[in-house]
């Protein structure tokens, strides 16, 4: 068995840690970036240029590992019908891309979630306006009454209340931004805490730099499409409340979707209350989990040697394979 994954996202600690665990490794995509992967950073055994080259997968008994970069590229319709092994429940894609029923989930999970409008005209407040799918953080926009929704929402092709499908209206809750990563194995039936990242987006975070009084002056729109992650260490105190939900979370998928298997991400905030509001989940390893390719504090209170959100997921494939049950965990 060979793990592969796609050429991007979070795929050089894929790679190494499915190489940790002696897996020979399988990387696909666009052949500008074959280097990164074979030369600078050789992590990748066999590149295969293309976006799902299903046949050289399947000759090389290639199991995949999904990432948000993957899903993006392809859509939901193609992974869900690719006849490569896939590590993980490809049930859970549907309620994680659809914002209405990952809030159903949510909620079924008993999260403390942002309010959302159906109606632009009855946004009171601040709100933030979201595109359904995994797109990192492209294409959100704040606003503050519904005059200004429609004058921004129609970049996003939101030209009238027949095209609100399209996007999700989310209360605007001020906090700091956390995103805890968690890994649960099916086979162990055990829930682990990862690491803790915050995003870094542009030009959100870059705003910062500039005074407030130039910022109006030059009339700029904010963007919060992420470029970089950087690590947090949250206070030991409200480590149990990002705890408590991640495993709410998994029993909910059990009953709603048949299980939520793997590394997933609960993406929220600390208000000054100290709640932990959740606005979204990522139902598979996210970009946030690089700057601990050699561990975090969390993995090394549990391990005793580095420890990585993508050699977690190959140590779970290497247990499957030796007892027997890699048909529990691939779909």
């Amino acid at each position: 068995m060979r793990v592969a994954t796609y050429a991007s996202h979070s795929a050089l600690q894929i790679l190494r840690g499915a190489k940790d665990e002696g897996f020979e490794t399988v990387a696909f995509g666009p052949s500008r970036v074959k280097p990164l992967y074979t030369k600078y950073f050789p992590v990748a055994d066999n590149f295969i240029e293309g976006a799902y080259p299903e046949e050289e997968l399947l000759e090389l008994g290639a199991v995949v590992i999904p990432t948000g970069s993957f899903v993006a590229h392809l859509g939901i319709e193609l992974v869900e019908k690719m006849r490569v092994p896939y590590y993980g429940n490809k049930g859970v894609l549907r309620w994680e891309s659809d914002r209405k029923l990952e809030r159903i989930w949510l909620e079924r999970a008993k999260l403390r979630l942002p309010r959302v409008y159906d109606d632009p005209d009855d946004i009171d407040g601040p709100v933030i306006v979201k595109p359904h799918g995994a797109k990192g953080g492209k294409g959100y926009f704040l606003a503050k009454n519904p005059a200004e929704f429609w004058e921004k929402a129609e970049r996003l092709g939101v030209r009238s209340k027949e095209d609100l499908s399209n996007v999700q209206i989310q209360e605007y809750v001020l906090g700091v931004p956390v995103y805890p990563h968690f890994f649960y194995s099916k086979l162990n039936r055990e829930l682990e805490l990862m690491s803790i990242d915050r995003r870094y987006e542009s030009n959100a975070d870059a705003m910062g730099r500039i005074p407030a009084r130039e910022q109006l002056e030059l009339d700029l729109e904010t963007n919060y499409t992420v470029v970089g992650n950087i690590p947090i260490v949250l206070r030991e105190s409200l480590l149990m409340d990002v705890i408590e939900a991640g495993e709410r979370v998994v029993k909910t998928a059990e009953e709603l979707m048949g299980g939520l298997w793997g590394p997933f991400c609960l993406e929220g905030v600390f208000t000054e209350e100290l709640e932990f509001v959740v606005f979204e989940i990522s139902a598979r390893i996210v970009a946030g989990t690089n700057p601990f390719i050699n561990g975090s504090p969390y993995t090394w209170l549990r391990y005793d040697f580095p420890m990585s959100t993508g050699r977690r997921i190959a140590m779970e494939l290497r247990q499957a394979l030796e007892e027997d049950r890699l048909g529990e965990i691939l779909t």
